[in-house]
């Protein structure tokens, strides 16, 4: 998931104690560690897990259990003698349900070096020892990481409710149905790689509440996971990352855990393998406990990835299992290169598509939100109450637009979500054109805006100057407050799509972050603020206002105030798209 921690902690806040953090430092001992002296990912899911436990009980002031466990990516490993420091605190406390941040560096205690090795989130329930669960509390964030975290955490609930729903999707795709095992002289039947082990639950293994630690179980799952995977390419593999999992039924004491695993496919430097846990007692039948994907990679003595053989699928589940591991590699992917790595990472104008809209519309929606938090804006100018801040950081310029209108926030989130509207407020905003209604909180569109020169002429000036008019397509997002206090949010965002390439004419533009966040001041007044991670593209719309020459933002965002409180009685016109987000003449 996306890293708001470390960008925010360069800022220098205050610093504040939060009453949910869990700190765990242990030494790897050799007994932690596999054949090649470095920690086993086993032993360190149980260290992760029971930290985190331990932040989420903290919290709800009763015994917790854990529930899923978002992507982990495993950036480095750990080696005997070196220190494992884990930090938990809780991001979020839902109804009865917790997001729970992991922070896993490592410590050279030789050479006073530290290193990021991996980030989770984990979410627990809790649970009653008669059963049931408990209404949590309300969490406060306090600083501004905190804050950050906070909104993002009901971003990432979204994504996990929807997950499976992406898979299947994903799997009615033609693409992904006919796909066929390539023939080569190396090919490994996959049954070569099953793995059948059984494990006995015993007190060791389980919480004050004798349910099995998930972390206990993840260590075992790692297990078998690791011996199919060696199995496929008779080496000794590394385990890269492991997708999203939930924990479909407890385990307790006295539970034989039986474990299999089994590589699904094998692509050129990586694998996935496939593993399931399932429970049973006595007689009874088998319980499923967890399912999940773990990718391993080969590195030879230089570190560099191997290539590995081709998987022979079995029949019929095989080949399914074969299909699917595609298909989740293309998630994977997405995850990775669109929320995982920092804003400043991403590339402008992702390829857009259905398999990774979900991640795209969060990457926007919290991109905007990461924006809002920072607390070192600086007031560049004011007017009438519509003032202009400006930010500098990592010589990337973001300025601020913020006014008061009396309108309540719900119906300012609605006028301005209403694109058809936007002509008559913005001098400067020429026409868009709906492209796609992805659902109800997303939409693609196609924005023209005027020429504009460098020196923030517009119009006509620039057209006779030879000037051409820009056009962006941009996924437009838009979310409704998750709890009081949170804000409507419209984000922007620049993406690609091969129905609408550059055509000419047209410059075409490209917008990293921007859009709207509307705070409620009281039940008849709002407080509306615009951002933007400034483009070259975007810049010469506000270089003029930035350099205290003109004060065009002015008129316009108070014609949108005026705007607003004309429209905040009348209803949304039905022809339009609920919600249709918008692009600002600053975009």
């Amino acid at each position: 998931m996306s890293r708001p921690q470390d960008e925010l902690a360069e800022e220098g806040e205050e610093v504040f104690k939060n009453l949910t953090e869990v700190k765990k430092s242990q030494i790897v001992m050799p007994c932690h560690a596999n054949h090649r002296q470095e920690l086993s990912v086993g032993q360190l899911l149980k260290w992760m897990d029971s930290t985190a436990c331990l932040s989420a009980e903290r919290h709800a002031g009763c015994p917790c259990v854990t529930a899923s466990v978002d992507d982990i990516h495993f950036e480095h490993t750990i080696g005997v003698g070196q220190v494992v420091n884990i930090k938990a605190k809780v991001n979020r406390a839902f109804n009865t349900s917790m997001e729970v941040g992991i922070v896993v560096n490592c410590e050279d205690l030789f050479s006073d070096s530290h290193w990021r090795v991996c980030q989770a989130f984990a979410t627990f329930v809790t649970q009653r020892t008669t059963g049931g669960k408990v209404q949590l509390r309300p969490l406060v964030p306090h600083t501004q990481a905190e804050k950050v975290e906070y909104s993002l955490a009901a971003e990432r609930r979204r994504m996990r409710l929807v997950h499976a729903d992406i898979m299947k999707d994903l799997l009615t795709n033609r693409a992904f149905q006919q796909v066929e095992v390539q023939e080569t002289e190396k090919v490994v039947p996959a049954e070569r790689t099953q793995v059948e082990s059984v494990e006995l639950v015993l007190p060791p293994h389980a919480n004050h509440q004798v349910n099995t630690f998930g972390g206990q179980i993840m260590a075992w799952m790692e297990n078998v996971a690791t011996i199919a995977a060696s199995r496929l390419c008779n080496a000794h593999p590394t385990l890269q990352s492991i997708d999203m999992f939930h924990f479909r039924g407890p385990s307790q004491v006295g539970d034989r855990l039986v474990l299999k695993a089994i590589v699904n496919n094998a692509f050129k430097n990586s694998m996935e393998v496939g593993v399931c846990a399932e429970a049973y007692q006595g007689e009874e039948p088998l319980r499923h406990i967890n399912s999940a994907f773990m990718t391993f990679e080969v590195c030879d003595r230089d570190g560099k990835p191997c290539t590995l053989p081709k998987i022979q699928p079995e029949p019929l589940e095989g080949r399914r299992r074969y299909q699917e591991a595609i298909a989740r590699k293309k998630i994977r992917l997405d995850r990775k290169y669109i929320i995982s790595c920092k804003q400043t990472e991403v590339p402008l104008s992702v390829p857009w598509d259905l398999s990774n809209q979900v991640y795209l519309s969060y990457n926007n929606v919290s991109a905007l939100k990461m924006l809002a938090a920072r607390n070192n804006w600086l007031l560049n100018s004011a007017k009438n109450k519509v003032s202009l801040y400006t930010l500098e950081q990592k010589q990337v310029l973001s300025f601020k637009i913020e006014f008061e209108a009396d309108v309540q926030a719900e119906r300012a989130f609605m006028v301005l979500s209403d694109l058809s509207k936007r002509v008559e407020w913005d001098p400067n905003y020429e026409r868009c054109e709906l492209i796609r209604r992805v659902d109800d909180d997303d939409f693609l569109y196609r924005v023209v805006t005027p020429s504009i020169c460098r020196g923030g002429v517009s119009s006509s000036l620039s057209a006779n100057q030879g000037g051409m008019v820009q056009d962006f397509i941009l996924l437009a997002s838009r979310r409704s407050p998750c709890d009081s206090g949170d804000p409507y949010v419209i984000a922007l965002r620049s993406v690609t799509l091969p129905t609408h390439p550059p055509t000419e004419g047209y410059n075409r533009g490209e917008v990293l972050c921007a859009g709207f966040s509307i705070m409620e001041v009281s039940k008849t007044v709002s407080k509306i603020s615009y951002f933007n991670q400034a483009s070259p593209e975007v810049l010469p719309y506000i270089s003029t206002d930035i350099a205290g020459l003109s004060s065009s933002f002015y008129g316009t965002f108070c014609t949108c105030s005026t705007f607003l409180q004309d429209n905040r009685d009348n209803p949304t016109r039905k022809d339009q798209p609920p919600y249709s987000t918008l692009n600002s003449t600053l975009l």
